[in-house]
């Protein structure tokens, strides 16, 4: 056996050192992690220098062995790889990152970063295993012809030993960590290193062994070539990263080779897991991995939150290993990766809109609700539009969808705008005030349901040429332009002396509810209800101003133009008891009655006692009277 020698390590090697040797909070079992990617570099690389040479390659199975000695307290990690020279060693663990290790250092005395998200960052990825070990043994052989088997020992504190041996070891490397004490029985645990390999380097090119078992089964779909693929294989990969019981209801298998190249598989599950109300609102994100080795569960950089339905893993390139979080966010390759992703994703919902409607209209069912938080994308602004659905006046039911792009193929000649209404379900809005105009014309409303549409809506605001408006901000002037279709039934119009009443009626119903509402008009809009509100300055709805007011937790009811329809029986009416008696109760008790239902269907009447005495009273004297005229 050759003669041992006895390297010093420089200082700031001790000093690191010393910093993993010691480490307490860090998360220990990394180093198996990146001890697993060592070996799984080094068969790539003998894979590579095999295939282009005749460098005497043998029988050797490329894999990776874990095993363990419970009596000893050892960990030990074997692969065929390609195995190094005296001087790699030297250059590889002899030496810990050429440049950098005093900035490491410094970055984990300050201790503004976790121990394992620098570990690997600045190539010293080897030297983590000395978090767990009072003692590492590396043997190692190269693969070039008539190389020596090397031995590399060391505590990890001042020196480490190098000898050359005379045995005839196979190509490859042999890591033997005498373990911490206080560690023997976690990492001799089986069991528990089978589930740390499964967590971190279960997609690893090369077969794991702790044991006897192989550990990493389940290949790196995503790595191979879409064709030689099956759905079948899909379903089963994608059960195993989701733990669904059901098959995925889309499919996405990228490959990008710029501007920055990685591989993805992503799925659209089959249901919503309702994140955002459940106790799965931090549950969501791509598995990030770089060249097979998982560094991020559940990244939330890869894809933004309205896309967050989507699971599945994304492998890059060029991205070191292990890189701390603060660093992925402001990471360059990251943004575009991200940037490029998105795109991707966008793109499969819009051929899948394209090609099958139902399919997307399952699609929307389950993740509509998230999607429309994309709102405030304004880079894929005109996409988004594309994409979001809502239900419509023109559909049979509360289930259809129409797209913008639907709407737009059915407007009537010469319409510019698309309609949309808020409301809490389509029969609610069946009784709207706001929209008797456009049943009237025959013109579509879109239906909105969720408070989050109106935001979607105003965001978009233009759909090509169409301006979106809301309904009860149509121009009734613009409207009354088409023809009528539904007509209603023949009124009178009134004659100039009641024009005349009725504009002293307005003023006495303004008289009547004074600050309550901003101004009284008669309305151009209503054909069935007798009154409707409408907001003052014409931008704001009333769902959207409902909204602004319970964010800024004001529990007051707005000012409101109350607007009155003069041809309704009930307005007719009031104007024929005006006329005899302008200070009859009746008119200041309508009056009353009026205001309050239509705050009521608005959603602001907090308060119904008065308007319940008040339809008492009226349905009282109503009843005397008609029982009398029997």
């Amino acid at each position: 056996m050759a003669q041992k020698s006895t390297h010093k390590f420089k200082a700031e090697i001790s000093q690191l050192l010393d910093i993993l040797v010691h480490s307490l909070y860090t998360n220990k079992e990394i180093f198996l992690r990146e001890l697993v990617s060592n070996a799984s570099d080094a068969l790539e690389k003998y894979r590579f220098k095999a295939s282009s040479a005749d460098n005497g390659g043998d029988d050797l199975p490329a894999e990776i062995r874990i095993s363990v000695d419970k009596d000893a307290g050892t960990l030990t990690v074997v692969d065929t790889g390609v195995g190094m020279t005296r001087e790699e060693v030297m250059a590889n663990i002899g030496t810990i990152a050429h440049s950098g290790t005093a900035e490491l250092t410094r970055l984990a005395q300050e201790g503004k970063e976790p121990l394992d998200s620098l570990i690997g960052r600045f190539g010293v990825g080897f030297y983590s295993v000395y978090m767990v070990a009072d003692e590492v043994s590396v043997t190692t052989r190269s693969m070039e012809q008539d190389a020596a088997p090397v031995r590399w020992t060391s505590d990890g504190r001042t020196d480490y030993k190098l000898q050359e041996l005379d045995e005839d070891l196979p190509r490859g490397t042999r890591i033997e960590v005498k373990l911490k004490e206080d560690l023997k029985d976690q990492f001799t645990n089986v069991e528990h290193l089978k589930s740390v390999v499964t967590r971190h380097s279960n997609f690893v090119n090369f077969p794991i062994f702790v044991g006897d078992e192989r550990v990493n089964t389940v290949p790196a779909l995503w790595r191979e070539p879409k064709f030689q693929i099956t759905s079948e294989q899909y379903a089963e990969f994608y059960k195993f990263l989701s733990f669904d019981t059901e098959d995925p209801l889309e499919t996405m298998h990228i490959s990008v080779d710029a501007p920055v190249q990685f591989n993805a598989l992503l799925f659209i599950p089959p249901k919503n897991t309702d994140f955002l109300t459940g106790m799965n609102r931090d549950n969501w994100g791509p598995d990030l991995y770089v060249r097979r080795v998982l560094i991020q569960r559940q990244n939330k950089e890869l894809l933004p939150e309205y896309l967050s339905f989507v699971k599945g893993v994304v492998d890059v390139e060029d991205l070191p290993l292990n890189i701390s979080r603060e660093t992925l966010q402001d990471n360059i390759v990251m943004r575009k990766v991200s940037s490029t992703l998105t795109k991707q994703v966008l793109s499969h919902l819009e051929k899948l809109a394209k090609d099958n409607g139902d399919r997307y209209a399952e699609f929307w069912k389950e993740h509509g609700a998230l999607f429309k938080a994309g709102y405030m994308d304004f880079i894929h602004k005109d996409r988004y539009a594309e994409l979001v659905r809502f239900n419509s006046s023109a559909s049979d039911d509360a289930d259809s969808l129409s797209s913008l792009a639907d709407y737009v193929s059915r407007v009537k000649e010469g319409q510019k705008e698309i309609y949309y209404a808020y409301g809490a379900s389509r029969e609610a809005l069946s009784l709207s005030p706001h929209l008797e105009i456009f049943r009237r014309k025959g013109i579509e409303v879109l239906f909105l349901y969720e408070p989050i549409d109106e935001f979607a809506m105003d965001a978009i605001r233009e759909f090509g040429e169409f301006k979106l408006v809301a309904a009860e901000h149509a121009d009734p002037a613009t409207l009354d332009e088409f023809e009528t279709v539904e007509k209603k039934d023949d009124v009178e119009e009134l004659s100039q002396d009641d024009a005349s009443t009725l504009d002293k009626l307005l003023a006495r119903i303004k008289e009547v509810l004074g600050d309550s509402v901003t101004e009284v008009k008669a309305s151009k809009r209503l054909s069935d209800s007798p009154v409707c509100l409408s907001n003052p300055d014409g931008h704001v709805t009333s769902s959207m101003d409902k909204i602004m007011r319970a964010m800024s937790k004001d529990t007051s009811v707005p000012t409101k133009v109350l607007e009155v329809n003069p041809d309704h029986a009930l307005v007719r009416n009031m104007i024929d008891i005006f006329k005899q008696d302008e200070n009859d109760p009746f008119i200041e008790q309508a009056a009353q009655q009026l205001f309050e239902s239509a705050l009521l269907l608005e959603g602001y009447l907090t308060d119904p006692h008065a308007l319940v005495g008040r339809i008492q009273s009226l349905l009282t004297q109503s009843s005397g009277w008609y029982v009398k005229s029997k």
